[in-house]
């Protein structure tokens, strides 16, 4: 037999490889099926790892759905920062980091699993403590960049960033439940972005 130089995973490769295929099998269910319809059974059965496996790194479905929803909100923000950089000025970095998030929560699995189920299977507090925990400090860091270039008036940054997350939420979760998502999105960017203009200094405004 021919030899082969394939060396053994490590015990970190084998998790991460594990995790990875729970994660991937179960955002893919969550979204299509939902909380409620996805069973355990099936994601490992996909996964092709023991129910065993999955409880090792999972306690339950329940904190599953945690690391998936986790995931997706990781995701969204890197994409947010990545839009909002895209643009030189600041003003426009804020403006268009709004724009990226709704555009976000016309994506069917970011409206099942974060916007539909998590608030629901989570509860509001962990919900929203998730939430804050990737979308915050991006938000506040872009309005401290504003601030910085004047293009909105100097005030505390953290609390306009938790007003700011708030209206987004809301936002998000009005495109989420809409009969007509696309319209609702519509509807909300003008009004975030009317919010935004009102932080801007007298001489600033349009």
């Amino acid at each position: 037999m021919p030899r082969t130089n394939k060396k053994p995973r490590t015990k970190a490769e084998v998790t991460e490889a594990t995790t990875g295929a729970l994660l991937a099998v179960a955002r893919e269910l969550f979204a299509r099926k939902g909380y409620a319809g996805t069973s355990t059974d099936e994601v490992v059965r996909r996964a092709r790892v023991t129910r065993g496996a999955l409880y090792y790194h999972y306690r339950d479905k329940k904190d599953l759905f945690r690391a998936v929803y986790e995931d997706i909100e990781q995701q969204v923000a890197e994409e947010v920062a990545d839009r909002a950089f895209k643009k030189t000025d600041a003003w426009e970095q804020l403006q268009e980091g709004c724009r990226a998030f709704l555009d976000a929560c016309m994506e069917p699995a970011y409206q099942k699993i974060a916007l539909q189920d998590a608030p629901s299977v989570l509860g509001w507090p962990t919900w929203r403590e998730i939430d804050a925990k990737y979308g915050l400090g991006l938000l506040q860091g872009g309005l401290v960049l504003a601030m910085e270039a004047g293009a909105i008036e100097d005030q505390p940054a953290e609390p306009l960033a938790h007003v700011i997350l708030a209206s987004l939420c809301e936002a998000g979760l009005v495109i989420a439940h809409a009969d007509n998502a696309r319209a609702a999105r519509k509807e909300m960017e003008p009004t975030l972005m009317r919010l935004l203009e009102g932080l801007r200094p007298p001489t600033g405004r349009r």
